[in-house]
């Protein structure tokens, strides 16, 4: 599901009502999601899921869901899957027969177009670039 982005009253109802509802969020960062939780008056489960430790946190997610327990996915600002892990982790439920919902939501991609004064009709994200000049470069 989608965090807010710049701004906690940013997240729609529905998504409040998965995260009550969770018996474990996964987030990139528990420090932010903490701080959205607790705007929202919601006391759950914060599990760390991001780039250093998705490889061994992954499994336990799956297992979890297999006991029958219900995981919330959300990121830190906007819409996760989108250049973090949480597509793996969504592979490894599909590939374990296990239902996946989507909770729509913000997304900086779209918001950063939306602000931008750029024709919004069509547009092509590549996602982030290379920290170094070097390596935007060669980039395609």
């Amino acid at each position: 599901m989608a965090g807010p982005i710049g701004n906690l009253a940013d997240v729609s109802l529905r998504a409040l009502d998965v995260l009550r509802r969770a018996d474990l969020v996964a987030c990139e960062d528990t420090r932010v999601t903490g701080r959205l939780l607790g705007a929202h008056g919601i006391d759950r489960s914060l599990l760390a899921y991001h780039d250093h430790n998705a490889e061994r946190v992954r499994p336990r997610l799956i297992e979890a869901l297999q006991d029958g327990k219900s995981v919330a996915l959300i990121g830190d600002a906007g819409t996760p899957l989108v250049s973090d892990p949480g597509y793996k982790l969504v592979r490894a439920a599909v590939e374990a027969g296990l239902p996946v919902t989507a909770v729509p939501g913000a997304s900086a991609v779209l918001a950063a177009l939306c602000v931008a004064g750029l024709p919004s009709d069509r547009f092509f994200f590549a996602g982030f670039p290379a920290p170094k000049a070097a390596a935007r470069r060669s980039e395609d």
